[in-house]
């Protein structure tokens, strides 16, 4: 039998129970949806995890004081990281620039309006080692950095809370009741978990440590690299610079802490992998399911056209024609299930990402790895009935009644 002419039968057979049909391909739909669906938040998941991290800055590395305890309990991180410190991290081959950071939660007031936010003590090149544009305004200068002058930056969310949709610019505010003169807004970044970038005020690290905070040591030292890639390598080499200025003996542990932004990123990516790969496959459970209705609703079919297959034989049917006539049968239910599944899930994965504002992204690979799955299953459930069928006996099938 010609290819054009079993499948004109197939779908003859399909069509001639249409709402078995459609129930025998319901699990495949499912199946192949939900896969599509879990594979898209899994990569929108991944991608927004990366665009995060990379918000936070490209080719970073950041130093922090270790905890110090006592007898094992935690005291609090110790006030070993200096201005020295970072100066003479800028000598180390392919560092791009360096940043000292003070931190500190203060009461901002303008008027009749006051708000708690991080104020973040920095030099100028924290901007761009950390990637925050200014929307309005301007950051502050070198000259202002020296001068130790009562400037500062807002974040957007911190403009609004002081300011509503007034303009702040050149506007005096008071930080724990010492007057700066704000010199910019800062371009909103989005929600990072508990801790918000646009919630906060920069002003330069010479005036929050001698006027605002009093202290005599860095929070944090952020390191740009020239590129990603050398990113090991100037860790290794920063790390032995401050074990040296540190007086830290080999052997002896570190007293400071150095994150690398590619591996956290390296990391988190991994979580988020394998997160996906766990709601692939528990979806793809649901296609395993799928199949086995299509096979149970085969074989039923086999045993209704127990007679036709006899007849099919006796006028000269062959057993290839007869395994290939059911096996295209049970093909083309788990290919269309496959298609109305990928619609679905596309749809699905479109739905969660309005109505949550969640992100999602669908890959070609996902919608191919799904189809071809679904495939597997309608050749593989399909086959057994369809050799069963093939195998009956032409004189044993014309007495069936």
């Amino acid at each position: 039998m010609l290819f054009w002419t079993l499948l004109k039968v197939a779908l003859k057979g399909l069509f001639a129970n249409k709402l078995r049909s459609f129930l025998a391909m319901l699990g495949i739909i499912i199946g192949v949806a939900a896969v599509i669906s879990m594979l898209a938040l899994g990569a929108g998941a991944q991608k927004q995890v990366s665009e995060r991290i990379s918000s936070m800055g490209t080719a970073l590395l950041m130093v922090h004081p270790s905890w110090q305890s006592r007898m094992g309990v935690v005291l609090g991180t110790r006030q070993n990281l200096t201005l020295g410190d970072a100066e003479a991290i800028l000598s180390v081959k392919d560092v791009k620039s360096v940043t000292p950071v003070v931190r500190g939660s203060s009461q901002l007031k303008y008027y009749n309006k006051n708000t708690r936010s991080s104020v973040v003590g920095a030099a100028t090149t924290y901007f761009s080692i950390r990637n925050y544009e200014v929307e309005r305004g301007r950051a502050f200068t070198e000259g202002e950095v020296e001068r130790s002058s009562a400037v500062a930056v807002l974040g957007s969310v911190t403009a609004e809370n002081l300011f509503g949709n007034s303009d702040p610019i050149g506007e005096v505010i008071k930080i724990n009741n010492l007057n700066f003169k704000v010199l910019g807004v800062l371009k909103s970044k989005g929600e990072m978990g508990p801790f918000s970038p646009d919630d906060m005020v920069v002003i330069p690290y010479t005036t929050a440590m001698k006027r605002l905070f009093g202290m005599d040591y860095l929070n944090e030292i952020d390191i740009q690299a020239t590129g990603s890639s050398v990113l090991s390598e100037v860790q290794k080499e920063v790390t032995a610079l401050l074990r040296k200025r540190h007086k830290i003996l080999e052997g002896q542990e570190e007293d400071f802490r150095i994150f690398n932004q590619a591996e956290l990123l390296e990391t988190m990516s991994d979580v988020t992998r394998t997160f996906t790969i766990l709601l692939g496959s528990i979806a793809g459970i649901s296609m395993l399911v799928g199949g086995i209705g299509i096979m149970n609703i085969m074989l039923v079919t086999v045993a209704e056209r127990t007679r036709e297959i006899g007849i099919r034989k006796a006028i000269g049917a062959k057993n290839r024609d007869i395994l290939s006539q059911f096996l295209i049968e049970a093909c083309l239910m788990t290919g269309l299930g496959g298609a109305l599944g990928v619609a679905a899930g596309v749809g699905g994965a479109r739905i969660v990402e309005n109505v949550l504002d969640f992100p999602t992204t669908v890959e070609p690979t996902s919608i191919l790895l799904a189809l071809s799955f679904s495939a597997a299953v309608g050749i593989f459930f399909g086959y057994y009935p369809a050799r069963r069928a093939a195998l009956l006996d032409p004189i044993e099938a014309l007495r069936y009644e």
